[in-house]
Formats: C-alpha cells, structure tokens, sequence
C-alpha cells in the first residue's frame, strides 16, 4: 500500500470543525451543569476565532499564491474554503439555536438574565447610563469616514458598531465606525447582580451623545477577525527575540479573513464594509444573538455551585505526601523508583512545581535543563528557576517563542530569566521544540546522578487544572544520558545523538513508531494498536494504520481533535476503531500501547508530547519515552481500558466520516470513572 488515494482520507480542516461540533454538542448535554454548558458555547466560540486566524487565513494564503493543486484528501484550497464556510454558517446557527431554545431559558429559570436594552425598565435604565457616563463614555472614539476621514483601520477581534447618522440641516447621510472597548466587561451588570446586558446595546442607546446634533438613522453591529499567523526568517534574524516582538506587532495588522455581521445589516452597509475589508460575501457569517460569544465566559464564571461541575482537587500521590511531611525528599524518592502522575486528577503544584522548587533549592543540584512550551503569566515553575539561577545554579532554559498565541508571555518570561542569570535559548533554526522535559543533575554521596521529568504536557499551572497530562519522574540512568545529549544538541553544536530509550522527532520518531507498526503486523491477528493522541493526520503514518489493519491487527485510536484516517472501510480500516472523548477535561496526553503479541508483560507503552502529525514528526524536536514499571503500565491500561468502554460516554467515527455520540448516562463518562479510579490509590 503506498501513497494514499483521495478517498481514504479526510479533510483536515472539515475534521477540525467536526471536533468543534462536538465540542458545541456538551452544551445540549442535559446532565452537564447549566454554566458549564454555557462555557461550551463559548469554547466553541474560542475555537473558530483561532481557526479563522489560523487556518481559514493560510487557505487565502494558498489560493492568493495560485495553489490549485488537490490536498492529501482530493481537496484544492478554493473548494475546502466553500465547504468550511457551509459548515460554519451551520454551526453558527446551532449556537445560535441552543442559546436561544436551551441555554437562555435555562438561565432565566436559574435566576440570570441576558437582556435587551428594550427590556429594561427606567430604573435599570438609569442604572446603566449612569455607569456608561464613568466608565465607557471617555474611552469611545467615534470614527467618521468622509473625504477627511478615510476608512478606519478595524483591529483583529474587535466589535464594533457601523452607525449611519445624518445632518438634520442638509440630511446627508455619513457613516462611522464606534469600537466596544475590550478592556471593559462585555455584559453589563446590573446592581441586582442576576442581570446583564451587552455593553455595545448601552453604547448603541447612546450613540446620541457621542455625535451631537446629528440624527441617528441606524447601527448595526459587527467584528472581524484577522490573519495573525506568520514566519520569522531565523536565518536572516540577528536577535530572534527582536525579531519576533516586531512580527507581534504586524500581527494586529495582517489580511481580514472573516467578517461577523449583526443578521439583517443592510446590502449597502455590509458591501461598504466588504469593499473596505478586501472580503467576499462567503467571508460573512450572519448572528441573530450576540457576536462573539466568548461573552459567555463571563456568564460560566459566576459564582453559583450549584450551576458548575463538582469541583475534583488534585489528589497528591502517597509518596509525595511523605516528601510533604518531610519522612523523605524527592531525590531519594526518586531512586528508589519511578513516578507517574496523572494531571489534574492529581496535583500539578504538589508535583512538578515542587519537584522543580526542590531541585531550585537543594545544595547539592548542579544544574537544571528545561524545556518551555507555554507558560503561565504567574509561573512558579520560572519563578523557581530564576531563584536557582540566582544562587549559582547552571540552569539552562530553551523557551519555544512560536508557541502560537502565547508568544508575548513567553518573550516576557525569557527576559526576566535572561535577567536572573538563567542561559535561555530558543531551540533549533526551523523547529519548534514542542517537548516536554527536565534534567535535573545532583552531586549525591556516591556521585552525580541525574533526575527527570518528561510529559505530555505544557508546563503551564493554568492550564493543568484542565488539561488531562501524564507525566514520568525518574532517575533512571540511561533516561538522564539521553536528555543530557539531547540538551546538548539543543543548545549547542553537538550532532543528534542515537538515543538509548526516548524516542525524538523529527529524525527518529517517525521510523520508530513506522517499525513499531509493522512488528505488529507481524504479529497478524495477535497484534494491537491503541493510541490516544490529539489529531490524527500524517497520511504516511495512516497508511501504516491501514496496513496493519488488513493485516488483522485491532486498532483502537482515542482522537480528541482532528482525525484524517477513515476507519471501518472493508478491506482497508475494519479493524480500525475512531473514538473521541470530550469532557470537562481537555484529553491531552499522549500514550502509545503497542501488544507486541499476546505474552503477559510484552506491551509496549510509550507517553510524550508528540501527535500524529506531519508538523510533531518532521518539524518539532518531540520527545518520547517508554514505561517500563508494571504498575505504571497496568495504570495507563486502565485509564485507556476506561475510555474505550463500550458503555462509556465517547463520539465514534463511521466510515463516511460522520461521528456519532455513544452512551447514556453520566455516570458513564469516562472521565467520572477516572476520576474514582484516581480517589482510590
């Protein structure tokens, strides 16, 4: 089986969207708490605007630049843009319809109300004018557009309000532009504090007090989002950093991709904003409620328990309790055996931040070598670091600057270590370095030893409270000479290493895991594949799916997001199951378990940053490790065991790539069995 043919593939982009309709589907999940629903529509909301800024923009890119060859899927750019502006338009309005038929009403019997400026009575009224003339009135800038006023430049997710007044001398229309600060909360509330209305419908009720005199004919509201993906020439940039902070900046002026429009916006008023804009009619997405509903994370954040999850705090692993009470520390913790964690079923801040915090602090740690992917804006990880750093301590830090949307933070963090004395370097010229590790290296008694940590997620305490990761503690010897070389290679000259247990892309991992396949296909029926990952999409790493499915290998894939490969195709995927599980964690990490027969004790688990993707296999340094503790294998098992219950809550995909939800009950979902798995260690 060699190269792929069209309609063994999905589109990537389509599968994107199908993930985030599944994402919208909790929001109608009637044993999901109210406000937890309502964060669903807003996370859904987040993922679009990321997906047109992302994705949709690198499409125009492609169609700008003549590219009309077909995609790996059969696909050329200009059809995939009309699919996936088809697909949007109809998700939009199933937002649209759960907020108005479900969520709205839901709320008002709950005791919270979005509402109209027209509902309000002249006590509230009074109310919001008043806050309007403090707080909102003297940030507004109203922008005429006239032969000396040329068209405004609109900024990249903002909402705005096109308002047409006239001269009630000569009554000649003109046209302004009024952006909604974003520095403000988005919905008012009201004193009664049950109560919130949209702060562009208070500035809409105004409008006559920031143009005086005029008659005000007509608003509409509407919000554009931006092409904010770019490359940093690495070859050509002396200082990556500089370099970087002044593509930051271009970003807030890159090509409009998406305009959303208030439904019912006159033809005359919306091609304006079309012609200004450089768009076409399919850029435009219609909204009958409010635009840009990530308002609504505002709402998910009240106060009120009884609307949210049951909140589940991290368990801290029995070992960690006795380096707590001081019985012990996490250096000889750590060579008597290994230590998997499970976030945030167990403690992010009782683990890694204080696994790192201890090694910050001990006299004997000689250095520290870290991996940054995503940081956090109040990191105790960095904050450790500089304090080692400060103390003498050789700590050496290789922060990923094009870690997508967090660059700023990570540029911020790199110069207050550069200013702590921590050496911080940006990795390779070409790769992201995506992985997840820490070297620590200690003077014992009996000599240097080193200890580590590698994981499957950021090292990031916002995010691990909702982010499902594994990570590995270990003082194995072999484990701490491989990150020792692949340091090395990262921050110096040194030629990449042949590595003595973990797996690196983007030179070893493909081939690694290509061998790993075809052992199991040698295995023939006796052979099993599961891999939880967050998208599926190597087309190579596909086919080797594919081939190991007609070679009667079962192939379980746990995909939370993107999923390219078809399963269930006679005579191709049969033995291929697609599962995707989502829940009130992120499922994260990434876990391997090939069978290598059906010996007791043969599997094969693998956990670490990298999914199946060109871009984690050929343009990121990824790193991988296996497990070889029994007890931690039989734990991996039963979490996967948990997710691939048959009775469990999951969406299945069926060979015409359509996903179809499976169970119910919520007792069912996996992650509540996870969960009670973890309460019981």
């Amino acid at each position: 089986m060699g190269e792929p043919t069209t309609d063994v593939l999905l589109n990537r982009e389509l599968s994107w969207l199908d993930f985030n309709a599944r994402v919208l589907a909790q929001a109608c999940e009637a044993n999901v708490p109210l406000l937890e629903r309502v964060k669903f529509v807003a996370i859904c909301s987040s993922n679009l605007d990321e997906f047109f800024q992302v994705r949709v923009s690198a499409l125009k890119n492609q169609v700008d630049a003549g590219i009309t060859a077909p995609g790996a899927d059969g696909r050329p750019p200009t059809q995939v843009l009309l699919e996936v502006g088809d697909v949007v338009a109809d998700l939009v309005a199933e937002q649209e319809r759960i907020l108005s038929d479900e969520l709205f009403p839901a709320l008002h019997d709950a005791g919270i109300d979005l509402v109209n400026w027209d509902d309000l009575d002249d006590s509230a009224r009074n109310e919001v004018v008043a806050l309007f003339r403090e707080r909102v009135f003297p940030v507004l800038t109203p922008l005429a557009v006239d032969p000396a006023h040329p068209f405004p430049y609109i900024s990249n997710l903002s909402l705005n309000l096109a308002v047409m007044v006239s001269d009630p001398d000569d009554g000649e229309r003109r046209f302004a532009r009024v952006k909604v600060p974003s520095l403000l909360p988005r919905l008012v509330a009201l004193s009664d504090g049950v109560r919130f209305v949209p702060l562009e419908q208070v500035i809409a009720a105004q409008l006559g007090e920031l143009f005086p005199g005029m008659r005000i004919e007509e608003h509409w509201f509407f919000r554009v989002t931006r092409n904010t993906d770019f490359t940093v020439d690495e070859d050509e940039a002396e200082d990556l950093l500089e370099a970087l902070e002044m593509e930051l900046r271009r970003r807030r002026f890159g090509r409009a991709v998406r305009l959303e429009a208030q439904h019912g916006m006159p033809d005359t008023l919306l091609r304006l904003l079309l012609e200004e804009l450089d768009l076409d009619e399919d850029d435009v997405t219609s909204h009958r409620t409010l635009i840009d509903l990530t308002a609504l994370f505002q709402v998910a954040s009240l106060d009120r328990p009884a609307l949210r999850d049951e909140p589940w705090k991290g368990s801290t692993p029995s070992r960690v309790q006795a380096i707590d009470r001081r019985d012990t520390d996490w250096f000889e913790t750590l060579r008597e055996r290994d230590l998997l964690v499970h976030h945030p079923y167990e403690s992010f801040s009782k683990t890694v931040e204080s696994f790192i915090a201890a090694a910050a602090d001990d006299p004997k740690v000689q250095s520290i070598k870290m991996t940054l992917y995503r940081m956090s804006d109040d990191s105790r990880i960095a904050e450790s670091l500089a304090r080692a750093a400060e103390r003498g301590v050789q700590v050496a830090v290789l922060v990923e600057l094009k870690a997508r949307f967090d660059e700023q933070s990570n540029i911020t963090w790199a110069r207050k270590l550069e200013q702590s004395g921590v050496h911080v370097m940006f990795g390779l010229v070409g790769l992201k370095t995506h992985s997840k590790c820490v070297l620590v290296v200690r003077d014992d008694d009996d000599g240097l030893r080193r200890y580590a940590h590698i994981g499957t997620g950021n090292y990031n305490s916002r995010t691990a409270r909702v982010y499902e990761d594994f990570g590995l503690f270990t003082a194995d010897p072999e484990i701490g000479a491989d990150l020792g070389e692949l340091f090395n290679h990262l921050t110096g000259y040194s030629k990449e290493e042949k590595y003595r247990k973990i797996l690196v892309a983007p030179t070893q991992l493909r081939p690694r895991l290509i061998e790993l396949i075809d052992n199991e296909i040698a295995h023939g029926t006796s052979g099993a594949i599961v891999a939880k990952v967050n998208a599926v999409a190597d087309p190579e790493l596909i086919m080797a799916l594919y081939r190991a499915s007609s070679a009667g290998v079962r192939v379980d894939l746990l995909v939370r997001g993107i999923c390219c490969l078809r399963p269930g195709v006679p005579g191709l995927s049969e033995n291929i199951r697609v599962r995707s599980v989502i829940g009130r964690y992120l499922e994260h990490s990434r876990i391997f378990r090939f069978a290598n027969g059906s010996g007791r004790g043969k599997a094969m688990h693998i956990i670490g940053s990298a999914d199946i993707m060109e871009r984690n296999l050929d343009r990121r340094v990824e790193v991988l490790m296996p497990i070889r503790d029994r007890g931690h294998r039989t734990r991996l098992d039963n979490v996967l065991e948990e997710l691939l219950a048959e009775d469990a809550i999951a969406w299945e995909l069926d060979a015409e790539g359509q996903w179809h939800r499976r169970g119910d009950s919520s007792s069912n979902h996996p992650q509540n069995r996870i969960h009670r798995l973890n309460q019981r260690r």
